[in-house]
């Protein structure tokens, strides 16, 4: 495939990022912290649900135009970082939900193009670490919020 081929597919997937019900799931998912793998099934129970799903399935689908080589990796991952974030939420969890799942190939796709980065495992911490941090400031403005509407 040619590298503007490539390119079109980047823009499309970007396209597809910015469609209100899949903003709606990002920024939701932005503030997910799994902790226990009760939390995955509570998410799954609930009307996030389709939020959940729809972002661990973006990330899935578009790593594996890359595995396939409909867009090479190094354009890929000079395009996004996403992916990454949401792979450092679920990569501890993973191997539990595939065998709670009997889909053993549940997110393979973006764990292979992650697992491909130089220094993969050095960015997932990192990621990780400012997860953390965006966490406890989200947290600090809902407790702020909560105490401002009291």
């Amino acid at each position: 495939m040619s590298k503007q081929a490539e390119a079109d597919l980047i823009l499309k997937l970007y396209d597809l990022r910015r469609e209100p019900v899949m903003r709606e799931a990002r920024n939701w998912f932005a503030t997910f912290n799994p902790q226990k793998p009760e939390d995955f099934l509570e998410v799954l129970t609930s009307e996030k649900s389709g939020l959940y799903r729809m972002v661990i399935s973006y990330w899935d689908m578009a790593c594996s135009l890359v595995i396939n080589g409909a867009i090479d990796s190094q354009m890929f991952n000079d395009a996004n970082g996403e992916h990454i974030f949401v792979y450092a939420k679920m990569e501890p969890f993973i191997p539990m939900l595939r065998e709670q799942m009997q889909a053993p190939q549940f997110l393979g796709s973006l764990e292979k193009v992650v697992k491909a980065l130089p220094d993969s495992e050095h960015r997932v911490a990192a990621v990780r670490e400012r997860i953390k941090k965006i966490i406890a400031m989200w947290e600090q403005r809902q407790a702020q919020a909560a105490a401002a509407n009291n």
